[in-house]
């Protein structure tokens, strides 16, 4: 799934996104830990992997997400 970095907050290593449809859902820390990335910027393309309806992996839209992020 791909959505647009809305906030990220460098300190918590936590932010939101928006969906396609502008939807807002948030990230947590674990979510952004669980990828390679060191930062993000407001309107960056991210692929999200969703694990329990929740953000488990937050990635740039040109780096795969894993086999384990790809189940809804």
């Amino acid at each position: 799934m791909q959505a647009t970095v809305r906030s990220f907050d460098e300190t918590t290593r936590s932010g939101t996104v928006f969906l396609d449809d502008g939807t807002v859902l948030e990230f947590g820390t674990s979510a952004f830990d669980a990828g390679p990335l060191r930062l993000l910027r407001s309107g960056q393309r991210v692929n999200l992997g969703m694990s329990g309806g929740r953000i488990a992996y937050v990635t740039l839209s040109t780096f795969p997400v894993p086999e384990d992020f790809q189940r809804a």
